[in-house]
Protein backbone atom coordinates (compact mmCIF):
# COMPACT_ATOMS: atom_id res chain seq x y z
CA UNK A 1 0.00 0.00 0.00
CA UNK A 2 1.24 3.09 -0.98
CA UNK A 3 -0.01 6.47 1.44
CA UNK A 4 0.18 10.13 0.71
CA UNK A 5 0.49 12.89 2.69
CA UNK A 6 -0.40 16.01 1.67
CA UNK A 7 0.24 19.59 2.58
CA UNK A 8 2.44 19.03 5.75
CA UNK A 9 3.57 22.67 5.14
CA UNK A 10 4.88 22.60 8.46
CA UNK A 11 6.57 19.35 8.20
CA UNK A 12 5.02 17.81 11.49
CA UNK A 13 2.94 14.81 10.12
CA UNK A 14 5.70 12.19 11.16
CA UNK A 15 5.66 13.24 14.63
CA UNK A 16 2.69 13.63 15.67
CA UNK A 17 1.46 9.95 15.09
CA UNK A 18 3.16 6.21 15.05
CA UNK A 19 2.81 5.99 11.09
CA UNK A 20 5.17 3.08 11.45
CA UNK A 21 2.29 1.22 13.07
CA UNK A 22 0.66 0.70 9.58
CA UNK A 23 2.55 -2.28 8.54
CA UNK A 24 3.01 -2.80 5.05
CA UNK A 25 2.30 0.88 4.18
CA UNK A 26 4.72 2.87 2.48
CA UNK A 27 3.93 6.30 3.48
CA UNK A 28 5.19 9.72 1.60
CA UNK A 29 4.70 13.16 2.88
CA UNK A 30 4.02 16.14 0.39
CA UNK A 31 5.32 19.35 2.28
CA UNK A 32 4.60 21.43 -0.79
CA UNK A 33 1.40 22.55 -3.23
CA UNK A 34 1.47 19.76 -5.72
CA UNK A 35 1.84 20.98 -9.37
CA UNK A 36 0.41 18.45 -10.94
CA UNK A 37 -2.06 16.13 -8.70
CA UNK A 38 -3.17 13.75 -10.86
CA UNK A 39 0.76 12.89 -11.67
CA UNK A 40 2.01 12.74 -8.64
CA UNK A 41 -0.88 11.00 -7.14
CA UNK A 42 -1.46 8.42 -9.44
CA UNK A 43 0.71 5.64 -7.81
CA UNK A 44 -1.00 5.39 -4.08
CA UNK A 45 -3.86 3.88 -2.92
CA UNK A 46 -4.82 6.27 0.29
CA UNK A 47 -4.57 9.61 0.52
CA UNK A 48 -4.52 11.72 4.10
CA UNK A 49 -6.16 15.21 3.48
CA UNK A 50 -5.26 18.72 5.87
CA UNK A 51 -8.90 20.50 5.48
CA UNK A 52 -9.83 21.63 2.22
CA UNK A 53 -5.76 22.63 1.05
CA UNK A 54 -4.99 21.08 -1.90
CA UNK A 55 -8.93 20.62 -3.70
CA UNK A 56 -10.02 17.38 -4.57
CA UNK A 57 -12.92 17.40 -7.36
CA UNK A 58 -14.32 15.26 -9.08
CA UNK A 59 -11.97 15.79 -12.30
CA UNK A 60 -8.94 14.78 -10.08
CA UNK A 61 -10.49 11.65 -8.51
CA UNK A 62 -11.35 10.39 -11.61
CA UNK A 63 -7.91 10.54 -12.99
CA UNK A 64 -6.68 8.09 -10.02
CA UNK A 65 -7.40 4.55 -10.61
CA UNK A 66 -5.52 3.15 -7.49
CA UNK A 67 -6.99 5.35 -5.17
CA UNK A 68 -9.28 3.72 -2.60
CA UNK A 69 -9.40 5.47 0.60
CA UNK A 70 -9.39 8.85 2.39
CA UNK A 71 -8.93 10.21 5.33
CA UNK A 72 -10.05 13.85 5.86
CA UNK A 73 -8.79 16.02 9.10
CA UNK A 74 -11.39 18.14 10.19
CA UNK A 75 -15.24 17.15 10.20
CA UNK A 76 -15.75 18.31 5.73
CA UNK A 77 -13.75 19.62 3.70
CA UNK A 78 -16.06 22.04 0.59
CA UNK A 79 -13.20 21.07 -1.62
CA UNK A 80 -13.40 17.33 -1.69
CA UNK A 81 -15.95 15.83 -3.96
CA UNK A 82 -17.50 12.97 -1.63
CA UNK A 83 -19.92 11.52 -3.40
CA UNK A 84 -17.85 11.05 -6.15
CA UNK A 85 -15.43 9.38 -4.09
CA UNK A 86 -18.60 7.13 -3.19
CA UNK A 87 -19.35 6.42 -6.75
CA UNK A 88 -15.99 5.05 -6.84
CA UNK A 89 -16.51 2.97 -3.77
CA UNK A 90 -13.84 5.01 -2.32
CA UNK A 91 -14.85 5.69 1.48
CA UNK A 92 -13.65 9.05 3.16
CA UNK A 93 -13.18 8.92 7.35
CA UNK A 94 -13.27 12.25 8.66
CA UNK A 95 -11.16 13.08 12.03
CA UNK A 96 -11.82 14.77 14.98
CA UNK A 97 -10.43 18.23 16.17
CA UNK A 98 -9.52 19.90 19.60
CA UNK A 99 -11.28 22.78 18.86
CA UNK A 100 -10.38 24.53 16.31
CA UNK A 101 -12.83 26.91 16.84
CA UNK A 102 -10.89 28.15 19.87
CA UNK A 103 -7.89 28.54 18.19
CA UNK A 104 -9.53 30.66 15.65
CA UNK A 105 -11.06 33.20 18.45
CA UNK A 106 -7.69 33.27 19.71
CA UNK A 107 -6.03 34.22 16.87
CA UNK A 108 -8.87 36.49 15.80
CA UNK A 109 -8.26 38.96 18.50
CA UNK A 110 -4.46 38.64 17.99
CA UNK A 111 -4.51 39.94 14.57
CA UNK A 112 -7.38 43.09 16.19
CA UNK A 113 -5.35 44.25 18.12
CA UNK A 114 -2.07 43.62 15.98
CA UNK A 115 -3.85 45.94 13.44
CA UNK A 116 -5.76 48.64 15.94
CA UNK A 117 -2.04 48.80 17.09
CA UNK A 118 -0.29 48.69 14.48
CA UNK A 119 2.07 45.62 15.94
CA UNK A 120 3.23 44.63 12.20
CA UNK A 121 4.82 47.56 11.12
CA UNK A 122 6.12 47.82 14.62
CA UNK A 123 7.86 44.64 14.52
CA UNK A 124 8.91 44.84 11.18
CA UNK A 125 10.92 48.23 12.22
CA UNK A 126 12.21 46.95 15.18
CA UNK A 127 14.17 43.88 13.02
CA UNK A 128 15.12 46.89 10.75
CA UNK A 129 17.12 48.99 13.24
CA UNK A 130 14.07 51.53 13.36
CA UNK A 131 11.73 52.64 16.29
CA UNK A 132 8.12 54.70 15.43
CA UNK A 133 8.94 55.68 12.46
CA UNK A 134 6.10 55.47 9.92
CA UNK A 135 3.60 53.76 12.78
CA UNK A 136 0.08 55.39 12.96
CA UNK A 137 -0.90 56.65 17.04
CA UNK A 138 -3.24 53.54 16.73
CA UNK A 139 -6.02 53.37 18.67
CA UNK A 140 -7.37 51.72 21.69
CA UNK A 141 -10.28 49.08 21.75
CA UNK A 142 -12.03 50.38 24.88
CA UNK A 143 -15.12 52.75 23.84
CA UNK A 144 -15.17 51.91 20.30
CA UNK A 145 -17.78 49.53 18.04
CA UNK A 146 -16.87 46.05 17.10
CA UNK A 147 -18.86 44.72 13.97
CA UNK A 148 -19.55 41.03 13.82
CA UNK A 149 -20.27 39.47 10.58
CA UNK A 150 -21.78 35.72 11.69
CA UNK A 151 -22.52 35.33 15.23
CA UNK A 152 -22.26 31.76 15.46
CA UNK A 153 -20.32 29.91 17.82
CA UNK A 154 -17.05 31.99 17.14
CA UNK A 155 -18.81 34.80 16.51
CA UNK A 156 -20.04 34.82 19.49
CA UNK A 157 -16.99 34.02 21.34
CA UNK A 158 -15.38 36.58 19.77
CA UNK A 159 -18.40 39.37 20.79
CA UNK A 160 -17.81 38.23 24.61
CA UNK A 161 -13.73 38.92 24.45
CA UNK A 162 -15.07 42.36 22.34
CA UNK A 163 -17.22 43.43 25.43
CA UNK A 164 -14.48 42.17 27.88
CA UNK A 165 -12.13 44.61 26.67
CA UNK A 166 -15.14 47.34 26.89
CA UNK A 167 -16.19 47.77 23.22
CA UNK A 168 -20.16 48.06 21.96
CA UNK A 169 -20.55 44.82 19.96
CA UNK A 170 -22.87 44.73 16.88
CA UNK A 171 -23.58 42.09 14.42
CA UNK A 172 -25.19 41.25 11.36
CA UNK A 173 -25.82 37.99 8.84
CA UNK A 174 -28.29 36.86 6.53
CA UNK A 175 -29.94 34.21 9.09
CA UNK A 176 -29.18 36.12 12.25
CA UNK A 177 -32.30 38.12 13.80
CA UNK A 178 -32.58 40.71 16.89
CA UNK A 179 -33.64 38.13 18.92
CA UNK A 180 -31.16 35.65 18.45
CA UNK A 181 -28.08 38.63 18.37
CA UNK A 182 -29.93 40.11 21.88
CA UNK A 183 -29.23 36.08 23.32
CA UNK A 184 -25.13 37.03 22.77
CA UNK A 185 -25.89 40.27 24.44
CA UNK A 186 -25.27 42.07 20.97
CA UNK A 187 -26.92 44.64 19.18
CA UNK A 188 -28.21 43.09 15.34
CA UNK A 189 -27.78 45.87 13.39
CA UNK A 190 -27.88 45.90 8.98
CA UNK A 191 -25.26 45.30 7.01
CA UNK A 192 -24.96 49.02 5.87
CA UNK A 193 -24.69 50.08 9.36
CA UNK A 194 -22.18 47.64 10.58
CA UNK A 195 -19.64 48.74 7.66
CA UNK A 196 -20.84 52.22 8.56
CA UNK A 197 -20.37 52.52 12.31
CA UNK A 198 -17.75 49.93 13.04
CA UNK A 199 -14.52 50.68 14.10
CA UNK A 200 -13.25 47.00 14.10
CA UNK A 201 -15.01 44.61 11.46
CA UNK A 202 -14.07 40.64 11.90
CA UNK A 203 -15.94 38.19 9.53
CA UNK A 204 -16.73 34.64 10.78
CA UNK A 205 -18.96 33.10 8.05
CA UNK A 206 -19.01 29.50 6.31
CA UNK A 207 -17.62 29.65 3.33
CA UNK A 208 -20.47 28.52 0.69
CA UNK A 209 -23.02 30.07 -2.05
CA UNK A 210 -24.58 32.89 -0.48
CA UNK A 211 -21.24 34.27 1.33
CA UNK A 212 -18.49 34.18 -1.90
CA UNK A 213 -17.75 37.35 -2.42
CA UNK A 214 -20.28 38.54 0.31
CA UNK A 215 -17.78 41.60 1.38
CA UNK A 216 -17.68 43.57 -2.04
CA UNK A 217 -16.71 46.92 -3.23
CA UNK A 218 -20.21 48.96 -1.70
CA UNK A 219 -19.71 47.48 1.51
CA UNK A 220 -16.00 48.15 2.05
CA UNK A 221 -16.49 51.55 0.65
CA UNK A 222 -19.13 52.69 3.72
CA UNK A 223 -15.52 52.40 6.49
CA UNK A 224 -14.59 54.39 8.70
CA UNK A 225 -10.96 56.26 7.32
CA UNK A 226 -8.81 54.13 10.00
CA UNK A 227 -11.08 50.86 10.49
CA UNK A 228 -10.03 47.34 10.98
CA UNK A 229 -10.85 44.47 8.75
CA UNK A 230 -10.02 41.34 10.25
CA UNK A 231 -11.11 37.79 8.67
CA UNK A 232 -9.94 34.17 10.12
CA UNK A 233 -13.06 32.60 7.69
CA UNK A 234 -12.24 32.53 4.15
CA UNK A 235 -10.48 34.55 1.82
CA UNK A 236 -13.23 34.43 -0.84
CA UNK A 237 -16.19 36.19 1.23
CA UNK A 238 -14.55 39.06 0.69
CA UNK A 239 -14.07 40.28 -3.33
CA UNK A 240 -10.24 40.41 -3.22
CA UNK A 241 -9.81 42.79 -6.12
CA UNK A 242 -12.29 45.28 -3.88
CA UNK A 243 -10.05 44.73 -0.99
CA UNK A 244 -7.07 45.18 -2.50
CA UNK A 245 -8.05 48.93 -3.94
CA UNK A 246 -9.38 50.48 -0.91
CA UNK A 247 -6.15 49.24 1.16
CA UNK A 248 -4.15 50.65 -2.26
CA UNK A 249 -5.92 53.71 -1.28
CA UNK A 250 -4.71 53.62 2.23
CA UNK A 251 -8.09 53.90 3.95
CA UNK A 252 -8.07 51.06 6.58
CA UNK A 253 -6.04 48.48 7.71
CA UNK A 254 -6.45 44.29 7.17
CA UNK A 255 -5.59 42.10 8.90
CA UNK A 256 -5.91 39.00 7.44
CA UNK A 257 -5.50 35.06 7.86
CA UNK A 258 -7.39 33.96 5.00
CA UNK A 259 -6.91 34.17 1.20
CA UNK A 260 -8.34 33.87 -2.19
CA UNK A 261 -5.62 31.90 -2.91
CA UNK A 262 -3.61 29.73 -0.55
CA UNK A 263 -0.42 29.54 -0.15
CA UNK A 264 -0.70 33.27 -0.93
CA UNK A 265 1.98 33.70 -4.05
CA UNK A 266 5.05 34.96 -3.38
CA UNK A 267 4.49 38.22 -5.50
CA UNK A 268 0.64 38.52 -4.60
CA UNK A 269 -0.08 42.53 -4.24
CA UNK A 270 -0.86 41.97 -0.55
CA UNK A 271 2.50 41.26 0.96
CA UNK A 272 3.98 44.85 -0.03
CA UNK A 273 1.06 46.93 1.17
CA UNK A 274 2.07 48.17 4.89
CA UNK A 275 -1.43 48.45 5.74
CA UNK A 276 -2.02 44.82 6.51
CA UNK A 277 -0.87 42.63 8.55
CA UNK A 278 -0.67 38.63 7.30
CA UNK A 279 -0.56 35.42 8.60
CA UNK A 280 -0.10 32.12 7.05
CA UNK A 281 -3.80 30.74 7.50
CA UNK A 282 -3.13 29.63 11.22
CA UNK A 283 -6.87 29.52 12.48
CA UNK A 284 -7.18 25.88 13.21
CA UNK A 285 -3.50 25.55 13.40
CA UNK A 286 -1.85 24.25 16.99
CA UNK A 287 -0.51 21.41 18.85
CA UNK A 288 -3.20 19.97 20.12
CA UNK A 289 -5.55 20.24 16.70
CA UNK A 290 -2.43 18.46 15.52
CA UNK A 291 -2.27 15.67 17.66
CA UNK A 292 -5.58 14.67 17.07
CA UNK A 293 -6.11 14.92 13.23
CA UNK A 294 -2.82 12.69 12.83
CA UNK A 295 -3.16 10.74 15.20
CA UNK A 296 -6.72 10.32 14.24
CA UNK A 297 -5.57 9.89 10.94
CA UNK A 298 -3.47 6.68 11.26
CA UNK A 299 -6.06 5.35 13.20
CA UNK A 300 -8.78 5.84 10.39
CA UNK A 301 -6.41 4.10 7.92
CA UNK A 302 -5.53 0.92 10.38
CA UNK A 303 -9.45 0.63 10.68
CA UNK A 304 -10.26 0.66 7.09
CA UNK A 305 -7.00 -2.18 6.68
CA UNK A 306 -8.86 -3.99 8.83
CA UNK A 307 -12.15 -3.72 7.24
CA UNK A 308 -14.10 -2.03 9.55
CA UNK A 309 -13.88 1.93 8.53
CA UNK A 310 -14.32 4.72 11.18
CA UNK A 311 -15.54 7.97 11.08
CA UNK A 312 -16.76 7.35 7.38
CA UNK A 313 -18.45 10.45 5.55
CA UNK A 314 -19.72 9.31 2.75
CA UNK A 315 -21.70 5.74 3.08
Amino acid sequence: MKLAVLDDYQRVALKYADWRSLKGVEVAVFDRPLQDPAQQLAPFDIVCLMRERTAFPKSLIDRLPNLKFISLTGARSPSLDTAACKARGIPVSHTRSAGGGISTVELTWGLIIAGARGLGKGERNMRAGRWHEGIGAGFSLAGKRLGVVGLGNIGARVAAIGKAFGMECVAWSQNLTAEKAAAAGVLFVSKDQLFETADVITIHLVLGERTRGLVRKEDLARLKPGAVLVNTSRGPIIVEPDLLEILKAGKIHAALDVYEREPLPADHPLRSLDNVTLSPHLGYVHDGNYRIFYGDTVENVAAWMSGKPLRVINL
